[in-house]
């Protein structure tokens, strides 16, 4: 059990966005969508997705606010990578053409009995709730995001793996038809589809989260519908998006950026302003919507509650 206690990076209450401020924004956008709903095509609407009653999700008073004003919604759902779509971060409306349903998510590997889910039985089965955290791009910009989902290990106990199983091996789609970024071309000829891993610890922990949702709705298509991971205190390429197969496996996944280029993305990728990337410092970040670039924290501020998941690993580059 997480015991939430003050720590370094928390602010005063007061400099957080007031939680009625907050919820009036939610209501005032979800009856903007409504109105709207007549001028978009099925493709690009929100509210054809099946799983929208299960939103806003209840919110854990346990991560209640990330000692930074939440992010405005239009910079998370506009300003992003997602590779598949595109190279540039305004990949919003190339990403409406994701078909989120059907989805189904594999699991298999080292597990008891492997399995093919579709995202809505998915959901059935998990207890949604909302957890506002940082989000800090290896890029050196961040934001703060509610997102809505279920703790990893909740996937971790239905998947059943087997004692040998070291790793969670994550693997997003592969479709150039659907995907502009997978077509033939400079992108296109990427290591595809993308792949990213994580220790069974770090799965386990409870700060590592499945998303479904944010911004007390199903989660956007430019933010990695309909399924993704987030974990705070690493470097956001490590939160893999769309998410089509979960493996149990022996051995350390390579990602698709370490396979790249192993030299500027490894496998642990944990935040640290004092480890600079090849290409640029780490020391501070740019806080999207605000204007402001503040000092970076280790682990992104969230280092009481997962260093010691790297005890005895100093000899590994557990930040880049």
């Amino acid at each position: 059990m997480l015991i939430k206690r003050k720590i370094g990076w928390e602010l005063p209450e007061r400099l957080v966005t007031p939680e009625p401020i907050f919820l009036n924004r939610r209501a005032l956008l979800a009856g903007l969508a409504g109105a709207a709903m007549a001028g978009f095509t099925d493709n690009a609407l929100a509210d054809s997705d099946p799983s929208q009653g299960l939103y806003p999700a209840p919110r854990n008073p346990a991560f209640k606010d990330a000692g930074r004003a939440v992010t405005d919604e239009k910079y998370n759902t506009n300003y992003n990578n997602f590779y598949e779509f595109g190279t540039s971060k305004t990949i919003a409306s190339e990403a409406e053409n994701l078909r989120i349903r059907p989805w189904e998510i594999a699991v298999d590997g080292e597990v008891e009995k492997p399995f093919t889910i579709g995202i809505d039985d998915l959901l059935k089965k998990m207890t949604l709730e909302e957890r506002i955290y940082r989000h800090r791009c290896v890029e050196a910009w961040s934001m703060v995001v509610p997102w809505s989902g279920f703790p990893m290990r909740k996937l971790v106990e239905i998947a059943k793996p087997k004692a040998d199983a070291k790793y969670v091996r994550f693997e997003t789609f592969n479709d150039p038809e659907m995907a502009s970024g997978q077509q033939p071309g400079l992108f296109g000829s990427m290591p595809w589809p993308y792949v990213e891993g994580l220790t069974m610890a770090e799965a386990m922990h409870d700060l590592t989260f499945v998303v479904t949702g944010a911004y007390g709705k199903p989660v956007a298509k430019s933010m990695g519908a309909p399924i993704r991971i987030h974990m705070p205190w690493k470097y956001g390429f490590k939160s893999i998006k769309s998410i089509v197969k979960v493996s149990f496996v022996t051995e350390r996944p390579i990602g698709l950026w370490e396979q790249l280029q192993a030299s500027e993305y490894g496998f642990w990728a944990n935040v640290n302003p004092d480890v600079p990337h090849p290409r640029w410092s780490q020391a501070s970040e740019q806080v999207l919507g605000t204007g402001e670039r503040v000092p970076t924290q280790l682990f992104n501020g969230y280092g009481e509650f997962v260093a010691a998941l790297y005890t005895g690993l100093e000899n590994e580059k557990l930040y880049m």
